[in-house]
């Protein structure tokens, strides 16, 4: 059973569309690209998946014993979030927040699942450091133990590799394949590196002009994708 089913969306602001007929399944273990230019709705899939937003038409359902709670996002920063005076245990520890129901505080689990998630991304030695003072590889390390305490399941992650450096960035993608294949954590990621969506998602999902759903496979083979594929806009 499809951890998650999306059938006929229309995705858009205040009536306006910007993508229809969006129609795809999310499989447990899938690494899922979602691509296409900039403007084309990726970002706002995201956020009606998560609840954020409502689609103007067709329906998104969970199955497989997920629930909307249980979704962890790693949404693209503002320059004001990424100076954010807070410390790295509280961030990540806010992660947890979907959980606690009508708890008033975090409890020891909470805690508990912070800190494996803290060492998970090897950022152990940050704990205590004040997250506006962290490079850019190391806040999205942040961010990503923060999104692992809201899931086991399943990871939205919006453009994660935006403005790393190409080191950071294998490091990123390699956190990230490990999650996803040794971890069992589906994966669905908008990413601008066509060659990068190709080489780590089983699944493709393009979103511009024309909808395609496939198989990376599928996906190189299409006419969809021959103008990314020779130095579109995304490569």
């Amino acid at each position: 059973m499809a951890l998650l089913t999306c059938r006929n969306l229309a995705l858009g602001y205040d009536g306006h569309e910007i993508v229809h007929g969006l129609s795809f399944e999310v499989n447990a273990g899938d690494y899922l690209c979602v691509v296409g230019e900039n403007g084309s709705g990726k970002s706002t899939l995201m956020k009606t998946i998560l609840g954020l937003l409502p689609p103007i038409a067709g329906e998104i359902r969970t199955g497989d014993g997920l629930l909307r709670n249980e979704i962890g996002y790693l949404p693209q920063q503002t320059e004001v979030q990424k100076d954010f005076p807070a410390s790295v245990w509280e961030i990540v520890l806010s992660g947890c927040g979907n959980r606690m129901g009508f708890r008033p505080f975090y409890n020891k689990e909470d805690k508990e699942r912070a800190q494996r998630n803290i060492e998970r991304m090897g950022i152990r030695k940050l704990v205590n450091r004040c997250y506006r003072e962290l490079s850019g590889g190391q806040q999205q390390r942040v961010l990503l133990a923060r999104a692992l305490c809201a899931t086991s399941k399943i990871l939205l992650l919006d453009e994660p590799v935006a403005g790393l450096d190409p080191v950071v960035t294998a490091e990123m993608y390699d956190l990230i394949e490990e999650l996803n294949k040794k971890d069992g954590i589906t994966v669905i990621m908008i990413s601008h590196d066509i060659a990068a969506a190709i080489k780590y998602a089983n699944r493709i999902l393009h979103v511009a002009g024309h909808v395609f759903f496939g198989t990376k496979e599928e996906y190189i083979e299409s006419d969809i994708a021959s103008g990314f594929l020779k130095g579109g806009e995304d490569k």
